[in-house]
């Protein structure tokens, strides 16, 4: 598929921007919002941000090799307007939202399949898994890390070129972010992988998380595929409320649904499933541990299917899935301990499905190193304390905790049953860190999770 850029002349017209100069007739190519990274050939977006104005970079950009920029509240003189003759300089009153209006135009362009992806927990492993499985059969273009906000977004669709197929992730702190981002992508199918308590603390319940996530809703296309989880609660019954308005598709584990695993053999490295399609039953290796992804391969396999990707190239894009690192990501270090590095975030879903995975392993010390589990509002005992259940629960050996919040995990979980000399509560990361070669062992497992401002990414070399 050729590639579909914008004119100067076009971003002019979809921004309401003033050109302070170049040429209008120029095609852009390609786009960055950071001097650091820039490539010869950007044009530079200078957004806004809480703490400085990205537009005031703009001349660096340049020199780094940027035909130019789009900039608001700063002042070009004449003597800035001669000595950029030969850029491409725009001034708006918003970058943030130009790039929004960009993104809806050059995403209008393209006539191929857009799949958003939602869900309080897995959004990023599903999105990678169903790009996976995609590329075996089309030239993907997908959101990269988790750059799913009203910036990111957008800057992914920017990035189209000869792509014929794009995933996209959606994430949300707040009712209408959502929203925002299916009217700008306008999906031709939609994925909800959960309904968790991730932002609760801004939401206020899971219901109203959920009519968040239905936002994905509101600028999908031809009426496409709404694929669901129907093992999770709410989604199984809103799926129950609404089969005759939407073209639902649900896989799952626990019930019954139109893509089921069954035969689940799990172990230290992978997870083994069968699934019936269309009458014949498949085998299916997913390379990362843990039921929560066999989860996260039924869905990708059901987007696949909706594309017309055959079962041997699912099975085979599933195997060639690589995880992002810090999710579950397997690190053997040299002195004989493993470690479960899941410090990228983390909720109550989450956390508990990474303790049920911990809980499986045999013959080695489980130990786990939690951390805050941060915008729970008001539910964050609760929640915290329902860890320290989970902690017992999946009979772990050795719990570590930092963090105020993570003091109800080491509470509940002594409450519970596991014996105090088996927990240990500090203040923060850094006394953790501190003090942590004192309670590891050679043949230890040790699952390390957090949400990411707590910092545990620092655990791991505490520990070599």
């Amino acid at each position: 598929m050729p590639q579909k850029n914008l004119t100067v002349k076009e971003i002019l017209e979809i921004t309401k921007g003033e050109l302070i100069c170049g040429a209008i007739e120029k095609e852009v190519v390609s786009y960055s919002n950071d001097t650091r990274t820039i490539e010869k050939g950007d044009l530079y977006l200078g957004i806004r941000g809480e703490k400085f104005n990205g537009s005031n970079f703009y001349k660096e950009a340049i020199k780094k090799g940027a035909i130019g920029a789009i900039i608001q509240d700063i002042q070009i003189t004449n003597k800035d307007r001669e000595e950029l003759k030969d850029k491409i300089i725009i001034k708006v009153n918003n970058v943030v939202e130009a790039i929004q209006e960009m993104a809806k135009a050059k995403r209008n362009k393209y006539d191929i399949p857009i799949v958003a992806i939602t869900g309080s927990v897995g959004k990023t492993s599903t999105k990678d898994m169903v790009a996976s499985i995609i590329e075996q059969k089309y030239n993907v273009l997908k959101t990269q890390g988790n750059l799913n906000n009203h910036i990111g977004l957008p800057l992914t669709i920017l990035k189209l070129r000869e792509h014929n197929f794009l995933v996209v992730e959606m994430g949300m702190n707040n009712l209408g972010e959502i929203r925002v981002l299916s009217n700008i992508a306008k999906p031709t199918a939609c994925v909800i992988t959960n309904v968790g308590t991730s932002h609760i603390g801004n939401l206020g319940s899971r219901e109203n998380i959920l009519k968040a996530k239905l936002e994905i809703l509101e600028g999908m296309q031809n009426h496409g595929a709404v694929i669901l989880n129907n093992d999770n609660d709410l989604l199984h019954n809103w799926i129950e409320q609404n089969r005759e308005k939407y073209h639902i598709v649900t896989y799952g584990i626990e019930n019954a649904s139109q893509y089921i695993a069954y035969d689940i053999q799990e172990s230290q490295t992978t997870s083994d499933f069968k699934v019936r399609v269309n009458e014949k039953e498949y085998e299916v290796t997913v390379p990362i541990p843990g039921r929560h992804f066999i989860l996260n391969a039924l869905c990708a396999m059901s987007v696949g299917l909706e594309y017309g990707i055959e079962m041997e190239k699912i099975k085979e894009g599933i195997a060639k899935f690589e995880l992002t690192k810090k999710r579950m990501e397997i690190v053997n270090l040299p002195s004989d301990v493993t470690v479960i590095n899941d410090c990228y975030n983390a909720n109550y879903d989450s956390m508990k499905a990474a303790l049920e995975y911990l809980g499986k392993i045999q013959g080695k010390r489980r130990v786990a190193v939690l951390g805050d589990m941060l915008e729970l509002g008001d539910y964050a005992k609760q929640l915290h304390e329902k860890i320290g259940e989970e902690v017992v629960k999946n009979k772990i050996d050795l719990l570590l905790t930092a963090g105020q919040l993570a003091k109800d995990i080491a509470g509940r979980a002594d409450y519970v049953g596991l014996s105090k000399e088996k927990i240990h509560a500090f203040d923060n990361t850094k006394l953790l860190i501190d003090a942590i070669k004192n309670y590891i062992k050679p043949g230890d497992t040790i699952l390390i999770k957090a949400s990411n401002a707590m910092g545990f990414d620092k655990i791991i070399e505490a520990i070599k």
